[in-house]
């Protein structure tokens, strides 16, 4: 079932000029996969500012429990973390009944992945993925084992960092997402080729979840804040309610 459309469905048009080139040198696989022509802007139709429902009785009970959805008699070694969040639009909206799916590595670097051949060992316990829904308030929360770097074959001795693979989908396909989560004090960050082709500070510092004291769980996992920002719709605003929305 797709998502009826708002009267004010459209999206805002997306700012190219603030994303990384599709074609960066530095990352290899990055040459014989992107475009060689100009994009073509499009209007927003039916068919973007639409996008499936998710309902809450459609993920199972331990989707958003890393740590336990794949334990087959034992527990996955590794730091134990929360990762929790908002995701919002552009026009600072929640975002409600988004999607987030996330997939990455064990604690040694390996994804179970039958193509992957890392040296790192495979966690009998570990599945490395998870799903969950934002609420009401764009707010959504996992646990997992804090994933461990891993080498690549960029280039001789080039390692990816700790990272969390995300896909998002909101209320449109306009909204769909797919991005990765870094951890605050990660030295490889630094050095990794597909964040240098970031040309934005502040963007780079968008993809790094933040260490969140408060949310620790006593004896058990920290915990990391990792916010996510969605394209937002073109809504008029006036005395600080939508323009024909129900008084």
């Amino acid at each position: 079932m797709g998502r009826a459309p708002a009267a004010d469905a459209e999206y805002l048009m997306r700012d190219t000029t603030s994303h990384p080139p599709a074609l960066a040198p530095a990352y290899k696989t990055s040459v014989l996969r992107s475009p060689r022509l100009a994009l073509i802007s499009l209007q927003n139709s039916l068919s973007e500012v639409t996008a499936p429902v998710f309902r809450a009785d459609e993920l199972g009970p331990l989707d958003n429990d890393l740590i336990l959805n794949w334990a087959q008699g034992g527990l996955p070694v590794g730091e134990r973390i929360v990762v929790h969040g908002y995701v919002h639009d552009q026009l600072g909206r929640p975002v409600a009944g988004a999607l987030v799916e996330v997939w990455q590595a064990n604690a040694s670097g390996r994804y179970r992945h039958k193509k992957d051949q890392y040296i790192g060992a495979l966690d009998p316990n570990f599945g490395g993925c998870g799903r969950t829904l934002t609420d009401a308030n764009g707010y959504y929360a996992y646990r997992t084992i804090r994933p461990g770097p891993y080498p690549w074959r960029n280039r001789v001795n080039d390692w990816r960092p700790a990272h969390i693979h995300y896909a998002i989908s909101g209320s449109g396909w306009v909204q769909r997402l797919i991005t990765q989560m870094y951890f605050e004090g990660d030295p490889l960050i630094a050095t990794c080729p597909i964040v240098q082709i970031i040309g934005n500070e502040e963007q780079v510092r968008g993809l790094i979840a933040l260490q969140d004291r408060s949310a620790f769980v006593q004896l058990d996992s920290r915990a990391y804040r990792f916010d996510i920002v969605l394209r937002g719709q073109r809504a008029t605003l006036f005395e600080n309610a939508v323009q024909g929305a129900p008084k």
